[in-house]
């Protein structure tokens, strides 16, 4: 499983998303789906933009948890 960080690294950093949305230029409706995990791909370009925007590393925006049914394989 894939999780994505970005609630955590914007309230590090206190913004929001609205803010992420202005230095991004990415959708709101693109960005609220990332956020709420709720997205099943993301194009290279918009995580470009939000790592350039958080000076992060695309390591940084995703966290990768092996599947539990994959574990008793």
């Amino acid at each position: 499983m894939i999780l994505c960080n970005l609630p955590v690294l914007l309230a590090e950093r206190r913004l929001k998303v609205a803010d992420l949305i202005r230095m991004t230029g990415i959708s709101k409706s693109t960005m609220h789906k990332i956020y709420n995990e709720q997205t099943s791909r993301i194009d290279f370009e918009t995580m470009d933009k939000i790592c350039e925007a958080l000076n992060i590393q695309v390591g940084d925006l995703f966290t990768y948890i092996p599947n539990k049914d994959q574990d008793s394989k």
